[in-house]
């Protein structure tokens, strides 16, 4: 069997003590294979960001491991962990995080910056991202006055930068309007198909779930169905069925 590129192994997470504790995992199992699409899906205070943030690496269960590729996570040491957060991971947040007086293409190019990498390779890297996602004429611009939707692919920019295996991408869309976050949702499908990236989105937003290949459902700290899309088989039905697991 192949090994998941990211997998949950029974993880609870903790915080607070005593009175105040409160649990927002409370043992979660989940394996995550190269090239998936796959939504978590949970009503605010469900756990779904707090999963994300363990297997994001930006945060450690109370009990239980993640696992990269196999490998126990709290065996990796701390520069390790940040190399691969740097270089095997891409992020895309709701709220978009760019430095508003900079240049596009230094936001862009910050991880590039992070990893040690020369002036010149940065802006070839990162000039080959705007491209990607036909913001190169913005470079120049300074990110404050983009509107919405490009702030957006400017992050996915930033995100594809380094060729990651894995994007995790936060209510990637919540920000934006219906029109402008379908285009954003088709950038990442686009690059997860054809790039064949490890697409792993938190939503409440069950239109944007049903576009990944596996949607898995939080609700109080507990993972309570996961649902398989498949390729209809059937003339006339339609192009998506779903079978649980």
């Amino acid at each position: 069997m192949t090994v998941p590129i990211l997998a949950a192994r029974d993880i609870h997470k903790s915080y607070g003590r005593g009175a105040t504790r409160f649990d927002a995992l409370k043992g979660v199992s989940l394996d995550i294979q190269q090239g998936e699409s796959i939504a978590i899906v949970g009503k605010s205070g469900s756990g779904k960001s707090t999963l994300m943030h363990l297997l994001a690496l930006l945060d450690n269960p109370s009990a239980g491991a993640v696992e990269l590729s196999g490998r126990d996570a709290s065996a990796l040491s701390g520069k390790v962990v940040n190399q691969t957060r740097n270089e095997t991971f891409g992020f895309v947040f709701q709220q978009f995080f760019l430095t508003p007086n900079t240049s596009v293409l230094e936001n862009v190019t910050l991880p590039l910056q992070i990893a040690g990498i020369g002036g010149a390779e940065r802006k070839r890297r990162g000039m080959a991202a705007l491209e990607q996602l036909e913001l190169a004429d913005k470079a120049k611009n300074k990110a404050i006055d983009l509107s919405g939707g490009q702030k957006q692919r400017v992050v996915i920019a930033r995100a594809l930068v380094n060729n990651p295996s894995v994007i995790f991408a936060d209510e990637p869309t919540g920000n934006l309007d219906s029109a402008t976050g379908k285009v954003v949702e088709d950038i990442l499908f686009s690059l997860q198909k054809e790039n064949g990236i490890t697409l792993i989105i938190v939503t409440h937003d069950e239109e944007l779930a049903a576009r990944c290949d596996r949607r898995v459902y939080i609700r109080d700290g507990l993972i309570v169905d996961s649902l398989h899309a498949v390729p209809a088989t059937p003339a006339g039905a339609s192009s998506v069925e779903e079978v649980r697991s």
